[in-house]
């Protein structure tokens, strides 16, 4: 089962991180190059505990919906999103804030696997992680470049 752990240091405050995190309007931004659109649950604003999103993207050339549902939430320190139906085999997405000399520490800590047996574990570990990595680097660069001055 592949994780990625992702840490990202913001000079903000945490509730800041927290909420921008869970924007499914900042996501659509970060998204841009996928087109990413939501289309069904909630659309806009800020999703949480026990709201779902569909999304609706192109990776690797394929359109494709995915939707996922926050499972757990406690504002500001901690969520989870978890894939109800898309193209993985599951995923389970935790973000973790915490303060630390003044400044945001995010933690994003993503397991998945893809479908598919031995294959999709060889697609997992040649390209889908750095893929995702990349994707989740994508989205905290821009709430820190963007957000990282709100103090």
């Amino acid at each position: 089962m592949p994780k990625i752990i992702l840490k990202t240091i913001i000079n903000s405050r945490i509730e800041i991180c927290f909420d921008l995190s869970r924007s499914i309007d900042l996501h659509k931004i970060s998204t841009a190059k996928t087109k990413e659109q939501a289309i069904d649950g909630k659309t806009s604003g800020l999703i949480s505990l026990g709201e779902f999103v569909t999304w609706r993207a192109t990776h690797f050339g394929i359109s494709q919906n995915l939707t996922s549902q926050i499972t757990k939430y406690e504002k500001p320190f901690h969520f989870q999103d978890v894939q109800l139906k898309g193209a993985f085999k599951y995923f389970i997405h935790d973000h973790y804030f915490k303060n630390q000399d003044g400044k945001v520490i995010m933690e994003d800590q993503f397991d998945f696997k893809s479908p598919f047996g031995f294959v999709g574990s060889l697609f997992d570990k040649f390209i889908l992680t750095n893929y995702l990595k990349r994707f989740l680097e994508d989205r905290n660069n821009l709430i820190k470049l963007y957000f990282g001055f709100v103090i």
